[in-house]
């Protein structure tokens, strides 16, 4: 049972082919630099149980020329793991604004023009959303085509988390509220330490940090009811290019006193502030090294991160009335045992307390790790997150 999963950027497509049977993935790759110079496709394909990698430099003009040509990798009589397209069962796509939509959904026209509608909300994911979604249809005509929104598990969430204080209008009328982001990974994870725990009801905070960050609080039902990110996913933690939260006057102060104009507004905070505004560097990786090296900008910057994530936890804490266990995710997450422990440092009030040396020896894991003392009454997990097995998981849902 062959499943492909699409992410699609503004220029780019992420994809895994996965046997579903086996959970394996079969191929995988990503094309880069659609609509530019200098494209790329870096295609790998599975030979004698390893994933063997081919790089294929050419012009992609459009994402149909990158689809074409993973089609034909995926075919391909010496490295293809198919023989023909009609043996993908269904086709996945990662949508980041879903709106209201709660549960996964076969795509049609009218589930397309609401992605397009919700675009506004994320400007630079939906329309590549929707565009890898009608490449798609295109090369796969017959295939059940299914959106996975990274919104959708945070729909759970009760008004109470999700409404701004402001006039009801602006919600019936408008649809201004909350929706969070990374749902899919959050689900993930949330369900692997259920499991690893042996506890179907674990109340656990799930912390995703990677260039777009974000942390949710998961009841004992499994259901977000709450979660940093809002309305779009500029809200709560510092991120890559991202403010996080700031106080809304900043916005007024900086138009009116700093000659910031309105209109630049969304690429200041979007695009120019977080790590990079206050260091010059987007990639945490290059933040640490600087941090290690003692340069200011970066040991506050990090110290800033940490403070922010922890904020989070003790507010989540509260929200949960305790919790089973804190999991870290996602790039940072996974691979960054300094900021993990610069995060769960001073938490000992609320028994969570980090082992150093497991922390860092045990940093990238292929599995579930626990890093916690053994003392600490909340335990504390790194698993890797893995979107695209969760966005299989919910399109083999369509064709079962």
């Amino acid at each position: 049972m062959l499943i492909l999963v699409i992410n699609a950027g503004s220029s780019s497509i992420k994809y895994q082919l996965l046997e579903m049977n086996s959970s394996v993935v079969i191929s995988k790759g990503l094309v880069e630099r659609i609509g530019t110079t200098g494209g790329t496709i870096t295609h790998r394909f599975l030979k004698d149980n390893v994933l063997e990698k081919k790089v294929i430099k050419q012009e992609f003009p459009t994402h149909v020329e990158g689809m074409k040509l993973i089609v034909e990798l995926l075919t391909d009589k010496e490295i293809g793991v198919i023989n023909d397209p009609s043996e993908i069962k269904a086709v996945g796509h990662r949508v980041v604004q879903g709106g209201e939509f709660s549960i996964p959904t076969l795509i049609s026209d009218e589930v397309k023009n609401e992605i397009k509608a919700m675009s506004p909300l994320a400007p630079l994911h939906n329309p590549a959303n929707l565009l890898g979604i009608e490449v798609s249809q295109q090369f796969f005509p017959d295939t059940p085509q299914v959106a996975v929104f990274d919104t959708a598990f945070h729909q759970t969430m009760p008004p109470k988390a999700y409404r701004y204080a402001i006039p009801a209008n602006f919600y019936t009328d408008h649809k201004i509220r909350a929706y969070g982001a990374h749902g899919t990974s959050h689900k993930y994870v949330r369900a692997q330490a259920a499991s690893y725990l042996k506890n179907n009801n674990a109340k656990v905070i799930t912390v995703h940090l990677g260039n777009g960050s974000s942390i949710t609080a998961v009841d004992e039902h499994g259901h977000s009811i709450d979660t940093s990110m809002g309305f779009t996913p500029l809200s709560g933690l510092v991120m890559g290019t991202r403010s996080g939260d700031i106080d809304p006057s900043v916005l007024f102060y900086m138009v009116r006193e700093c000659g910031v104009k309105f209109e630049d507004l969304d690429t200041l905070l979007n695009k120019n502030s977080g790590m990079l505004g206050m260091t010059g560097k987007s990639d945490a990786r290059d933040v640490e090294a600087a941090y290690y090296n003692g340069d200011t900008d970066s040991v506050l910057c990090l110290d800033l991160y940490a403070y922010r994530v922890k904020k989070y936890i003790g507010s989540y804490l509260a929200s949960l009335n305790g919790a089973d266990a804190i999991v870290f995710t996602a790039g940072i997450g996974e691979n960054d045992f300094n900021l993990r422990s610069l995060i769960c440092r001073d938490l000992d009030f609320f028994g969570i307390k980090l082992d150093e040396d497991k922390n860092k020896n045990l940093n990238s894991p292929d599995d579930v790790v626990e890093v916690q003392t053994n003392d600490s009454k909340i335990k504390i997990l790194v698993i890797p997150t893995n979107e695209e097995l969760e966005i299989a998981n919910e399109a083999l849902k369509f064709i079962s």
